[in-house]
């Protein structure tokens, strides 16, 4: 979203504490992390999961990761190795946990008291104007997600995934206080692959795959920021690595 580690902290400052106007943002006074961003890193802890470094990663990300490492050895940082044994069903936990809130909060938009409203011929009745608004006003991965939510919070299946999701959720959060108690942040990739060329691929659960080393930082919510880390060339066009820094809820200023 920024192009610099500053104006993420800039942005980052303005948008942290209460808003008055929503009641799920956390009860913590706002940041002030644009002061903290050309603080020295001698003798922060980076933790690299072994899980991260996967042999099915692409050879250029698992070796802008080892560049990355190298670059924080040499400011002073000590690099030292940790386990994130739930790392893989991090994927299949969030695209359950994820779709059903979604399908929840989404239930809202009806058309007349939220969202956008369709237009409606002389005959059509209620139901029609809901599912036409909600057809119009949602684009497909939008109402993907709501269909898979709607159906893991149906009868018979809430408990069989739904609650299941959030035993495993509590667990993927276990893991990563481990971790951080032998480390202050975690290094790693954003995706196994290279970001896809524009267009390149339209297979939603290939798109959702690559989202294996980012989801837990929802799931477990924690901090999380992914940087640029160098270029992979595909088919004759250079496409963007990107490496991911993660630390504690609410340790940005790590």
């Amino acid at each position: 979203m920024t192009r610099s580690v500053r104006d993420a902290a800039l942005m980052l400052d303005v948008m942290s504490g209460i808003d008055e106007r929503d009641s799920t943002t956390a009860d913590r006074p706002p940041t002030e992390l644009a002061k903290t961003v050309e603080r020295p890193i001698e003798g922060l802890r980076v933790g690299i999961p072994r899980q991260y470094m996967s042999d099915a990663n692409d050879s250029e990300v698992n070796a802008a990761v080892n560049a990355a490492a190298d670059a924080y050895r040499a400011l002073g940082a000590t690099i030292v190795s940790v386990e994130l044994p739930l790392t893989d069903v991090g994927i299949s936990t969030y695209y359950v946990i994820a779709p059903a809130e979604a399908s929840s909060n989404l239930a809202r938009y009806d058309g007349i008291r939220y969202g956008h409203r369709a237009q409606l011929q002389p005959g059509e009745d209620l139901f029609t104007l809901y599912a036409r608004s909600r057809s119009e006003g949602f684009g497909p991965e939008v109402q993907r997600r709501i269909m898979l939510g709607t159906y893991m919070l149906s009868s018979g299946y809430y408990d069989a995934y739904y609650k299941r999701a959030l035993q495993v959720r509590r667990r993927i959060k276990q893991e990563f206080d481990q971790a951080f108690s032998a480390c202050d942040v975690l290094l790693g990739p954003t995706a196994p692959t290279p970001a896809f060329g524009f267009g390149a691929n339209s297979d939603p659960l290939a798109m959702y795959l690559c989202d294996v080393y980012t989801v837990n930082t929802n799931i477990a919510g924690i901090c999380g920021v992914s940087i640029p880390a160098g270029f992979a060339e595909r088919n004759g066009k250079q496409l963007p690595v990107g490496v991911q820094l993660q630390a504690n809820a609410f340790e940005e200023d790590r």
